[in-house]
């Protein structure tokens, strides 16, 4: 019932083109929203994770490095996590211009 796939339809397009670019592109937009959201609460929760069931991981490494006071691999475990977290924000706002 939106108005944009109301207009595709009326213009002619196949069932496959309406639902494909039309509503999909559109329905997505609150779902990439999220994923670019949840990054740094799933990075957090990984290093919570981690340190409670003693899993290796960046989240083990970066508090055992923090215990130990070894600033520079904890300087760059936060250089990682803020590029990590970078480049999905910037890959949200590629897929809102597409």
């Amino acid at each position: 019932g939106e108005d944009y796939v109301r207009t595709a339809r009326a213009k002619g397009l196949s069932a496959a083109r309406v639902i494909g670019v039309h509503a999909l592109r559109n329905a997505l937009i609150p779902v990439v929203t999220t994923i670019g959201l949840q990054v740094g609460t799933l990075l957090a929760g990984a290093i919570l994770t981690e340190t409670i069931f003693a899993w290796p991981g960046i989240g083990k490494w970066m508090v055992d490095s923090i215990f130990k006071r070894d600033y520079v691999v904890v300087q760059s475990g936060l250089l990682l996590i803020a590029l990590i977290v970078m480049a999905v924000n910037l890959i949200v706002d590629v897929l809102y211009a597409v």
